[in-house]
C-alpha cells in the first residue's frame, strides 16, 4: 500500500501502450458508445467494420474480424465490454503467428543484426535498448555505430555502449558505413562477442543511393560470414500508419528483412497498422517501443497487445509470465513478454 503522500508509482509498459492506443481517434476510443447493448445487425456491424479500417487494420482484416464478430451472434445483444473481448480475441489470434522471439543460432558468432530504417524512427535508441536487454541476460555484445552521416548518431551510441557495458566501433563522420561494418564484424569477433547489433543511417524508402548503400553493407558483411547479416530488423514508427506498408516493401527489395520492430506506440492511437503488417508480410514482430527509458522496449506479446489497441480489460486464458532474457548464442535473444 502507497504511504499517504508518496508520489503514484510511474506506469507500467502495458499502461503507457494501452494510453497511448487509447488516444482519440483510435479503436479503442471509436468503440465508446458504439455498442451500449446493441444488437448485431448490418449496420452496426458496419460501424464496426469502419472503426477498425479508421483504426489501420486494413479493408480485408476489418472484415474479416467483423465476420468473425458477427458468426454466431447476428441479431443477438451485445454490451461494449463484450466487443472489446471479443475483438480482442480475435485480434490477438491474427497477430499470434508473428509473434517470435529474435533467436541467436549457436552457429553463429557473432550473431550479426542489421538494423534499418527511415529517418526518425528510432533504431539507434531500440539497438541500445536492445543491448541492455541482451548484456543484462548475460551476452557480450558489440555495438557498430554504422550512421556515419550523423555524428549524433554516432555519439548517441557511444553513450549506450557506456551505459550498458557493450563494445563500441565507431568510424568518422562521413565515412564509408560498408567499411565501418566490416572493421565491427572483425572486433566483434576477436573480442569475442556472442550478438553485434548494426545501427545504420536513415533513409527514405524512395531513395535509390541511400538503398544501394544498405544492400553494400550486407553485401560486404559476406565476405567475412557469408550468412551474415544473420537478421535485418527494420524499425517503423507507429505514428506513420499507413506508411509503414511501403517502408516494408521498399526495404524487403534491397535486403532480405527477418523481422520488425515497432516504435512509439505511445504517441499513437493507430497501432492496428501492425495487424495490417502481419497479414501482408507475416514477418516476425520482435519488440514494441513506447518510449526513451531504457526498459521501454518489451518482447512483442500479441494478446496484452489487442487488449491495449481495443481498451479491453478482459484478461486472457494464461497468464501473461514475464521471464528474463537469456541473450547468448543459440538462446532467445528476445526476454520478456510484454
Amino acid at each position: 500500500m502507497r504511504r499517504f503522500g508518496e508520489p503514484p508509482p510511474p506506469p507500467t509498459f502495458l499502461e503507457r501502450l494501452k494510453q497511448g492506443l487509447a488516444k482519440k481517434g483510435g479503436l479503442s476510443d471509436s468503440l465508446v458508445g458504439l455498442f451500449t447493448r446493441k444488437k448485431l445487425h448490418a449496420a452496426t456491424l458496419g460501424e464496426l467494420e469502419e472503426a477498425l479500417i479508421a483504426a489501420d487494420l486494413g479493408g480485408a482484416q476489418a472484415k474479416a474480424i467483423t465476420a468473425a464478430i458477427a458468426r454466431g451472434r447476428y441479431e443477438e445483444d451485445i454490451s461494449g465490454a463484450e466487443l472489446r473481448a471479443l475483438l480482442a480475441e480475435e485480434i490477438a489470434r491474427l497477430l499470434a503467428p508473428v509473434a517470435k522471439p529474435l533467436v541467436a543460432e549457436d552457429s553463429s558468432k557473432p550473431f550479426v543484426v542489421l538494423v534499418a530504417g527511415v529517418n526518425g524512427a528510432g533504431k539507434t535508441t531500440t539497438i541500445g535498448k536492445m543491448a541492455k536487454r541482451l548484456i543484462s541476460g548475460g551476452a557480450k555484445v558489440t555495438l557498430a555505430a554504422g550512421d556515419t552521416f550523423r555524428a549524433a548518431a554516432i555519439e548517441q551510441l557511444g553513450v549506450w555502449a557506456k551505459r550498458t557495458g557493450a563494445g563500441f566501433v565507431a568510424g568518422r563522420q562521413g565515412g564509408d558505413a560498408a567499411g565501418l561494418a566490416f572493421s565491427a564484424l572483425e572486433k566483434a569477433r576477436n573480442d569475442g562477442s556472442d550478438v553485434l547489433l548494426i545501427d545504420t543511417a536513415g533513409r527514405l524508402q524512395n531513395k535509390a543511393g541511400l538503398m544501394a548503400e544498405l544492400e553494400k553493407i550486407a553485401r560486404v558483411l559476406k565476405k567475412l560470414d557469408p550468412a551474415a547479416p544473420h537478421a535485418v530488423l527494420l524499425v517503423l514508427d507507429a505514428t506513420t500508419g499507413q506508411n509503414a506498408i511501403s517502408q516494408v516493401e521498399a526495404f524487403s527489395q534491397t535486403v532480405p528483412l527477418t523481422g520488425l520492430v515497432m516504435t512509439k506506440l505511445d504517441g499513437t492511437a493507430k497501432g492496428g497498422i501492425l495487424v495490417a503488417l502481419a497479414a501482408r508480410f507475416s514477418l516476425p514482430v520482435h519488440y514494441l517501443g513506447v518510449g526513451e527509458g531504457e526498459d521501454d522496449l518489451q518482447a512483442f506479446e500479441p494478446k496484452a497487445f489487442a487488449r491495449a489497441l481495443t481498451g479491453s480489460e478482459a484478461q486472457p486464458r494464461t497468464g501473461v509470465r514475464p521471464s528474463a532474457p537469456r541473450g547468448a548464442a543459440g538462446s532467445d535473444v528476445a526476454g520478456e513478454d510484454a
